[in-house]
């Protein structure tokens, strides 16, 4: 029996959006009118999301994208809106608004501006509050802290940081030819960044090449921090079962004779942790700025390749620092990655994130400057794309990744992207994959996705090793 949810909400928002026929649309003045609620059952403080609406806007051409990101850059200064995905592809945009009062008056600014020609929008979420508290929820004989390896119990539910670290010590222990812990430093507030290392120590092969995934960069996508937890126990556990003769699983024994595997599931503890206490849409690391009440750089705008300096200031949830490597957990990759070079050869990146359901390739600061290789590099994206397809029917779009951050209207978006410094630098393939879903949830992905997202996105995995081992460079 599944648990109830309390309602947090007794009369939601209405928004009535209709259309004129001037072809404007506008929202009715109905106000957000709360009562009383039982705080007892929230497991963060949720009343600072009680009036938040996801809004998607989409334009029909470049104009109106244009007219739309002039505005959405001039409400990011002024704090009132948060950009929480933006797709090329589809010709959209989701923003996040604190209240209805700045949704209305940004519709305003755009009705000013142009009219709304080419331009529409619906909520995609009306109840934020709600949508969080339901990524806390625990599945039906799930227990938060439990530290089960097995897939049934550990993957029911979304794990705080402490399970996953002794999650992973349970898997040291019970595959210790296979897997160790690898300690990369410590971060700001003194928490310990730590990577999985696969190997089979038993292989022949001497200098295999490496495979890289990391998950997590940002805080609150939750369901890349699954998703790379999902991969290190298939990777496992697949193997075990093909060397008790199970030849189903024939791949992972292939795999790991062949491949080292290099996994961080956590690449960003401190705002991670940070949003499992305090703040669950919390994007960047919990680092001190200049600016004493504003904490935080985005760990994917600080690797020094091409950075530029964000125009967000130490507020904003795309600020970059005022250099490169200034995130600490960036810098401690580089540092770990510069000092076993000779026993990491890697080969191959995948950079976890969400959400839109896309393959990206490099380059993400420029869309001028062509990638290596560039056929064979889109040929894999694409066959990256049709192994989750297969596996499970969802559609992931294939694109640079300079064109999903739209970097011909705000160029420092793309620049210091993990993604680029790695394929520039460390692997010869390289690519960020944005996980589900294209929307409806959006960061906030119920916990029964957990696994259906790591199902998918393994059989991309094994497509990425076959790939690398069978075609190479």
């Amino acid at each position: 029996m599944r648990f109830y949810i309390v309602r947090i909400l007794l009369l939601l928002a209405v928004y009535v959006i209709s259309i004129s026929c001037e072809e404007q649309q506008v929202i009715s003045n109905n106000q957000v009118h709360f009562t009383q609620v039982d705080k007892s059952n929230w497991p963060i403080d949720l009343s600072k999301y009680l009036s938040n609406v996801v809004v998607r806007f989409q334009y029909e051409d470049d104009l109106a994208r244009s007219n739309l990101f002039n505005v959405i850059a001039s409400a990011k200064n002024e704090t009132n809106v948060e950009i929480w995905s933006n797709s090329y592809l589809k010709k959209s945009i989701d923003l996040n608004f604190i209240n209805q009062d700045f949704l209305r008056n940004f519709i305003e600014i755009l009705q000013k501006k142009n009219n709304m020609l080419g331009i529409s929008y619906k909520i995609m979420i009306d109840d934020l509050s709600q949508a969080i508290f339901e990524t806390f929820q625990e599945e039906e004989n799930s227990n938060g802290d439990s530290l089960e390896i097995s897939q049934d119990l550990f993957f029911k539910s979304y794990r705080p940081l402490k399970s996953i670290y002794a999650w992973m010590d349970l898997l040291v222990q019970t595959y210790p030819h296979l897997i160790s812990v690898e300690w990369i430093g410590q971060t700001f507030e003194g928490k310990d960044l730590k990577a999985v290392r696969i190997s089979n120590h038993n292989s022949d092969i001497t200098n295999k090449k490496t495979i890289v995934i990391t998950g997590g960069l940002h805080a609150r996508e939750w369901i890349s921090v699954s998703s790379t937890c999902y991969i290190i126990y298939q990777l496992l556990s697949r193997y075990e079962q093909s060397i008790y003769g199970k030849a189903k699983y024939s791949k992972e024994k292939y795999f790991l004779d062949n491949l080292d595997f290099l996994i961080l599931p956590v690449m960003n503890p401190d705002g991670y942790e940070y949003t499992w206490t305090q703040d669950r849409l919390w994007r960047k690391n919990r680092q001190e700025t200049y600016i004493s009440r504003c904490f935080g750089i985005d760990i994917d705008h600080s690797f020094d390749y091409h950075w530029t300096h964000s125009d967000d200031n130490p507020c904003g949830e795309d600020y970059s620092g005022e250099a490169a490597f200034e995130s600490l957990e960036a810098q401690l990759w580089n540092k770990y990655l510069n000092d076993t070079n000779k026993s990491h050869n890697i080969y191959g990146y995948i950079d976890l994130h969400s959400y839109s359901q896309e393959v990206l390739y490099p380059y993400a600061y420029s869309c001028e400057q062509q990638p290596r290789d560039a056929e064979n590099l889109i040929e894999l994206a694409y066959g990256l794309s049709k192994a989750i397809r297969l596996k499970s029917g969802e559609h992931y779009d294939v694109l640079s990744a300079c064109l999903e951050k739209d970097v011909d209207l705000l160029p420092s978006l793309g620049s210091g992207s993990a993604l680029d410094y790695m394929y520039h630098n460390r692997a010869f393939w390289a690519f960020q994959i944005k996980l589900r879903d294209d929307g409806t949830h959006g960061f906030l992905l119920p916990t029964k996705y957990i696994q259906p997202v790591g199902k998918e996105i393994y059989s991309a995995i094994r497509y990425f090793c076959t790939f690398v081992l069978e075609i190479g460079e």
